[in-house]
């Protein structure tokens, strides 16, 4: 085993980060379910006389009441995904230093990647979950990883290769206009988004369970848990 030292490695709680994780995970859901709604409530109106919201040109109408609402609602959604991406980086970051403290091993990513992962264009296809992972296996040897942490990970690609879900290009008139037009796409995206979200966080409770369970029967010299886990 390559030992990172001889100086003990603390444990950081990981419960409440987990609990925090998950439940942001299920807040950015039901944001995205209710985007799904608003979207397919303008498909059921139809798109008004006067064309999209974006009509070519730099030339905007102005908004009806239920565009706006979904500028609102999409706006909405975003502070959700951004308020549950710091959670869930928090979470992952102390994840993967208990599971350094417990194995004694170098963690196989390094510690930029926690961070970095998520938006360097191809390794952002793998190294989230390579992180997870790797916390996973350190934490519990031997154990099979859930399901859930695969499942997550395959929404979550749709959902950001498809264009319109959590990474999407289009603007939000853009959105409407597509949603008035052709809103199947968005729906599936959205599917998926949420599908992420709740996959994710069923994930999130498996991996803090196991490691917390480590955490719990953990004796070995050099390992000094630290609070209330």
């Amino acid at each position: 085993m390559d030992q990172l030292s001889a100086r003990p490695l603390a444990l950081r709680p990981i419960r409440v980060s987990g609990r925090l994780a998950a439940g942001g995970l299920l807040t950015a859901g039901l944001a995205w379910v209710v985007r799904g709604v608003w979207e397919i409530r303008l498909a059921l109106a139809g798109e008004p006389a006067s064309g999209p919201p974006d009509q070519g040109d730099g030339v905007h109408r102005s908004l009806n009441s239920l565009e706006n609402s979904y500028h609102l609602v999409t706006s909405i959604g975003g502070a959700a995904v951004a308020l549950s991406a710091l959670l869930f980086v928090s979470w992952l970051w102390r994840l993967r230093d208990n599971a350094r403290a417990l194995s004694g091993d170098r963690p196989k990513y390094l510690g930029i990647w926690v961070y970095l992962g998520w938006i360097v264009p191809v390794v952002n296809l793998w190294f989230p979950r390579g992180i997870v992972v790797d916390a996973f296996r350190s934490s519990a040897p031997g154990r099979r990883l859930p399901a859930s942490v695969d499942v997550w990970w395959a929404l979550w690609l749709i959902g950001m290769l498809s264009g319109v879900g959590i990474v999407y290009r289009d603007s939000t008139d853009e959105l409407i206009a597509r949603a008035y037009h052709e809103a199947w796409p968005l729906l599936v995206s959205d599917s998926a988004v949420v599908g992420a979200a709740i996959a994710g966080f069923f994930a999130v409770r498996a991996v803090t369970a196991a490691q917390a369970e480590r955490m719990r029967t953990a004796g070995a010299v050099g390992v000094a848990p630290v609070g209330v886990s």
